[in-house]
């Protein structure tokens, strides 16, 4: 089974990962030559790098497999059943200095219960475990847990970085491809490296990076939508969206198009369409049904680049 590049090309020392903030770089590399850290909170944007830092970390400070506990908050470390777990692996002695639980989207965790008794053990174990906790939005954690913990906040790798990264990859796997059709997969999926990794390696197993007028092996809906940006075609991006995107991403929409805010004209109107996706944006944590929320944002993005056309 051929290897995924995502872990293939994932850092494994604090020397193959990129740093955008060089105190940051200074503080890591400091835990790691005291062979000790504090607990810890990671944030930033998905696909950013804060897992794959927390694994260097665990890597470089000798931690034994025996001694790590990797959890999902969006998954088992979501319920309060999981807790039980967690207290039984806190309670036993590490086979090394101290152990680690690393927990990915700890902000999914329930904040009336998980996170609570999270506080609580993070205190009560704090001479032999240590937590690692990863999320996209630091604001849904607990202040209980921001105070016993370390942040860290992973900005988003420039894009010139970014695509360079990817074209990297792609002559690694000698891999042919057209600049044009790499662009639409870095304004699909920027700032998320480890989803435009794995579209590259689903979309370029004929030798070549496939771009969405060819018959490509993926299911995401993407690649289609940029285009029709692009070409100004709002309208039919937005039945393309409502139709395929999955309530859970739909959040993440609004950042994509921020993100991409110069797809709606000139300066003038992209102030006008940051005006229109923040309201949609506040909307969308308020009403009960979301796409048609989303479609009437896209409506009236739609609507601007009409008007000022």
């Amino acid at each position: 089974m051929q290897q995924l590049w995502i872990e293939k090309y994932r850092p494994k020392t604090i020397d193959g990962y990129v740093f955008n903030d060089g105190t940051q770089k200074e503080q890591i590399l400091s835990w790691i030559k005291h062979g000790s850290i504090p607990h810890l909170l990671l944030s930033g944007s998905a696909g950013v790098g804060k897992t794959t830092i927390a694994k260097i970390l665990i890597n470089q400070l000798g931690v034994l497999d025996t001694d790590v506990m990797f959890a999902n908050g969006s998954k088992e470390a979501r319920k309060i059943e999981w807790v039980d777990k967690l207290i039984m692996f806190c309670q036993t002695m590490p086979f090394g200095d101290f152990k680690i639980v690393l927990i990915d989207e700890a902000d999914y965790m329930n904040i009336n219960s998980v996170q609570p008794a999270l506080r609580n053990l993070m205190e009560d174990y704090s001479q032999s475990v240590r937590f690692i906790l990863t999320c996209n939005y630091p604001n849904k954690i607990m202040p209980a847990i921001h105070s016993r913990c370390q942040h860290l906040r992973f900005e988003k790798i420039d894009i010139n970085e970014y695509t360079a990264r990817l074209a990297e990859i792609l002559f690694e796997e000698q891999v042919e491809f057209d600049l044009d059709v790499l662009d639409t997969y870095v304004t699909a999926f920027y700032p998320d490296l480890r989803k435009c990794i794995g579209e590259i390696q689903l979309n370029s197993h004929t030798g070549t990076l496939n771009s969405k007028e060819t018959e490509i092996n993926s299911s995401d809906y993407r690649l289609a939508m940029v285009d029709l940006f692009k070409e100004g075609k709002i309208n039919e991006a937005r039945k393309l969206i409502c139709s395929q995107a999955l309530p859970d991403e739909m959040e993440e929409l609004y950042r994509w198009l921020y993100n991409n805010v110069d797809l709606f004209g000139n300066e003038e109107q992209q102030e006008s369409a940051i005006l229109i996706i923040k309201q949609g944006l506040v909307d969308h944590s308020l009403v009960i049904d979301p796409e048609i929320n989303l479609a009437a944002t896209l409506i009236r993005l739609g609507r601007l680049t009409k008007n000022n056309n």
